[in-house]
């Protein structure tokens, strides 16, 4: 069961081929420990695909990737640093390809010029099985004797003195 606690993580790295499948590894790992496997492979591929693309084209290299999870839905936004890079024209078959895998999908600007990249997930609830009864299954005990009856001025034995009990001590 999917629970509703929100999440948040931060990841700023500078991208190159071997940085993408380490990024895609700890994105995968986050989303394991939120208890949301089934978003591993499109989230993952999601965010390869951009940092493959941005890596391709793009002149800085610096990225920031942030993942939201609020009970509902994962968003995962990818923001580049290049403001030469034009997501119309060098990020278009990424774009078209997170329009089609994703519920919602976006491309704003910053105050600085460069461009975040986001786009959503919706939880799918697990898979429920149902419960089956289990017959309880026959035990084998040892079965234990019942103590004697002993009276309770036998157990104790007579009394001694502190001087005694060191003597048997030693």
């Amino acid at each position: 069961m999917k629970t509703a606690v929100p999440c948040y993580y931060h990841l700023d790295v500078e991208v190159s081929p071997e940085r993408v499948g380490q990024v895609s590894r700890i994105l995968a790992a986050h989303l394991r420990f939120w208890d949301l496997d089934n978003l591993v492979q499109p989230v993952c591929g999601g965010a390869e695909m951009l940092l493959k693309a941005i890596d391709e084209h793009a002149t800085d290299k610096n990225t920031s990737i942030e993942m939201w999870w609020n009970g509902q839905h994962l968003i995962t936004a990818i923001g580049d640093n290049d403001r030469a890079l034009r997501p119309d024209q060098e990020l278009r078959g990424c774009l078209e390809h997170l329009a089609a895998m994703s519920d919602g999908w976006g491309c704003c600007a910053t105050e600085t010029g460069s461009k975040v990249i986001w786009f959503s997930q919706r939880a799918r609830a697990g898979e429920r099985v149902p419960l089956v009864p289990t017959a309880p299954a026959p035990q084998e005990r040892e079965g234990l004797e019942v103590p004697r009856e002993v009276r309770v001025a036998q157990l104790a034995g007579p009394a001694s003195t502190p001087g005694e009990v060191l003597e048997e001590a030693r």
